[in-house]
C-alpha cells in the first residue's frame, strides 16, 4: 500500500509541476501583469475547466474522514494521471520562455507551496507513512486548485524584485544610448502595420545606412532595453524602433528612454480596445510618439484612418501620407497593379513620381512601404537604392505572405493579429483572385472590447462577398461570424464550416482543396482564447 500511495504522491507533484508552469505561461503571454491575467482568467472559463472542477470534486470527498484512504488516493491518482497526460501532450501556440523572470516565479511558487505543505503535514503529522503520504498528496492537490492564486501571489511578492531588475537594466540602456549622440532613432507604432513597416524601412535604409532595428515583437519597454544592451553596436548608424501599447504611457515611457528624432504613426484603429476602451485614447497613446519628438525632427502619419487624419501636429513637420484618404495628404499612391510577381505602384508627392514594384501584396503593404520610403527619402537614399530594396523586400512571415504548395494551391498568410482594417484588406485581397476556389479560414478579431461582436460580425459580410468557402474555427467569434456570413448572403450554406480547432479546419481544407485554389489564414488566436 505504501509504495502505491508513494506512486500517487509522485504523480501529483507532476500534475502540479506541469501545471504551475502552463500558469506561468499564460502569465507570460499576459505580460506579467496580474491585471491582465485576472482578467484572461475571468474571460476564459479556465478557473472553471472540467478537470478543475474534478479536481475540486475530488478533494471535497477525498477531506470527508468517512471516504477510505485507499479509496481518495485512487480518486487523486486518476485525476492527476489524466491531467498530467492532458498538459504534457497539450500543443501551444507560444510556449513558455524559459527566461530568468519565470525561473524567480515558479520558484517563488514551489518555495509558498512547500511552507504550505510543510505547515499542512506538521498540523496533521501522523506515525503512520501511509497516513502522511495521503496527508501530503491532499495537500498538492489543493494547491493544484489553487494554482492561479499562487501564481499571483508570487507574482505580486516579486514586483520589488522586478523593479529592481529593470531599473538597473533601462540605466544601463540609457548609459549605452547617451555613449552614441549620432545615433539617428526612428520610431515606428500604430494599431497594425509597425511590424512589417519596421522590416521594410530596415532594408531600405540598409542600402545607405548601417541599421539596426528591434528584433521579432520586441515593442515594449524591456524589449527596446535588451535589444540596447545586447544588440545595439557603436558602428550602429540608425536605431529602428517598433513601439506597442496596451496602455496609455507605454509609447511615452519608451521615447523617454531611446528619445526618436524621426517617428511614424502607421494606424490608429480599433484594436486593444478591451484595454483602452476608447478609439480617442488609442489615438492618444500612439501620438505619444509624434508628442515626444524634437522640433526639428520628423513625423509621418498615415491619413488612411480619421484618427490620424483629424489630429493636428503642430510640435513638429509632420508628413502625412494616404492610399484612399488622399485629400489632405502629402504623398499618395496612384496605378496600384497586382499579379503574380507582386505589386507594381507609384509613389506620388514632393514634386516626385517613384514607380515601385514588389513582392508584396495588399494596400496595407503599398501603404507601410510608402511610410518607409518618405524617411528613406528624407535620409537622402538615392532613388535607384529604394526601388532596388523594395524589390527585395521578403515578405514577413504571417502578414499577407503569398506562397504556393507543390499541390498548386495559393496559401494568402495573414495569420499574425487580425484587426479590422487589415482583415478587410486581405478578404479584398482573396476576392481578386480570380482561378479556382477562394476559402478563407480564421476564428475573427480579438481584443475589440464592447465592438467585439459588431466588427466581427461585419468580418462575416466581407467574408460572404469576398470568399466561396468559409471555414470559421473555435467559439470566440463563432456566432459573430456566421451571422455576418448570413446577413452578408453571398456564400451557400453548405460552403460555411464550423470547428473547434485548426487542426480540424485543417482536415476540411483537405477534403475540399484542389490545384488552382486560393486558401486565406486570417489571424490565429493565442492560447489565452479559445
Amino acid at each position: 500500500m505504501n509504495i502505491f500511495f508513494a506512486i500517487v504522491l509522485i504523480v501529483a507533484i507532476a500534475h502540479l509541476v506541469m501545471e504551475f508552469k502552463r500558469t506561468m505561461m499564460m502569465l507570460q503571454q499576459n505580460s506579467y501583469r496580474n491585471e491582465r491575467y485576472m482578467r484572461w482568467l475571468g474571460t476564459s472559463g479556465d478557473s472553471t475547466s472540467m478537470n478543475r472542477l474534478l479536481t475540486i470534486i475530488v478533494l471535497l470527498v477525498a477531506l470527508i474522514p468517512a471516504v477510505p484512504e485507499n479509496i481518495g488516493m485512487g480518486m487523486i491518482f486518476a485525476v492527476s494521471a489524466s491531467g498530467t497526460w492532458k498538459l504534457v501532450t497539450a500543443k501551444y501556440k507560444k510556449p513558455l520562455v524559459f527566461t530568468k523572470r519565470v525561473w524567480r516565479i515558479f520558484i517563488t511558487m514551489s518555495v509558498i507551496s512547500l511552507v504550505a505543505l510543510g505547515i499542512a503535514g506538521y498540523c496533521m503529522w501522523d506515525e503512520d507513512v501511509t497516513r502522511s503520504l495521503y496527508v501530503f498528496s491532499v495537500g498538492v492537490l489543493a494547491v493544484y486548485a489553487l494554482s492561479h492564486v499562487m501564481t499571483v501571489v508570487a507574482n505580486t511578492i516579486l514586483v520589488p524584485v522586478e523593479k529592481s531588475i529593470n531599473r538597473r537594466y533601462y540605466n544601463d540602456a540609457a548609459r549605452i544610448l547617451a555613449s552614441m549622440p549620432n545615433l539617428k532613432v526612428i520610431g515606428i507604432t500604430g494599431s497594425y502595420g509597425k511590424t512589417s513597416t519596421k522590416h521594410y524601412l530596415n532594408r531600405i535604409l540598409s542600402e545607405k545606412y548601417d541599421v539596426l532595428m528591434t528584433p521579432g515583437s520586441f515593442n515594449t519597454i524591456l524589449g527596446v532595453i535588451r535589444t540596447v544592451r545586447e544588440h545595439l553596436k557603436p558602428y550602429n548608424e540608425v536605431f529602428i524602433v517598433e513601439m506597442g501599447a496596451k496602455q496609455p504611457g507605454d509609447i511615452s515611457e519608451i521615447c523617454e528612454l531611446v528619445h526618436p528624432s524621426m517617428g511614424i504613426v502607421t494606424a490608429v484603429g480599433e484594436q486593444h480596445l478591451e484595454s483602452f476602451k476608447s478609439i480617442e485614447n488609442v489615438q492618444r497613446t500612439k501620438f505619444e510618439l509624434i508628442d515626444a519628438l524634437p522640433h526639428a525632427g520628423l513625423g509621418v502619419v498615415n491619413d488612411d484612418f480619421p484618427y490620424i487624419a483629424n489630429r493636428p501636429v503642430k510640435n513638429v513637420k509632420c508628413v502625412r501620407y494616404a492610399v484612399n484618404a488622399i485629400g489632405n495628404a502629402d504623398y499618395t499612391v496612384k496605378d496600384i497593379e497586382y499579379d503574380e510577381t507582386g505589386t507594381r505602384f507609384v509613389i506620388v508627392g514632393n514634386g516626385r513620381e517613384i514607380t515601385l514594384h514588389t513582392r508584396l501584396i495588399g494596400e496595407c503593404n503599398v501603404s507601410n512601404l510608402v511610410a518607409a520610403v518618405i524617411i528613406a527619402l528624407d535620409l537622402e537614399v538615392p532613388e535607384e537604392k529604394i526601388r532596388y530594396a523594395v524589390e527585395k523586400i521578403e515578405q514577413v512571415e504571417h502578414r499577407l505572405n503569398l506562397k504556393r504548395t507543390p499541390t498548386g494551391i495559393t496559401i494568402i498568410d495573414d495569420a499574425f493579429n487580425s484587426n479590422p482594417t487589415g482583415s478587410g484588406m486581405a478578404m479584398d485581397v482573396l476576392g481578386r483572385m480570380t482561378k479556382g476556389k477562394r476559402i478563407v479560414i480564421t476564428p475573427g478579431m480579438i481584443e475589440l472590447g464592447e465592438k467585439q461582436y459588431e466588427l466581427n460580425e461585419a468580418l462575416g459580410v466581407k467574408i460572404s462577398t469576398c470568399a466561396d468557402v468559409a471555414i470559421i474555427v473555435g467559439e470566440y467569434n463563432r456566432d459573430a461570424l456566421l451571422g455576418g456570413i448570413t446577413k452578408g448572403g453571398g456564400l451557400d450554406e453548405k460552403n460555411v464550416y464550423a470547428v473547434a480547432s485548426f487542426g480540424e479546419a485543417q482536415r476540411v481544407l483537405g477534403t475540399i482543396a484542389v490545384s488552382g485554389d486560393t486558401v486565406l489564414y486570417e489571424n490565429d488566436l493565442p492560447d489565452t482564447f479559445k
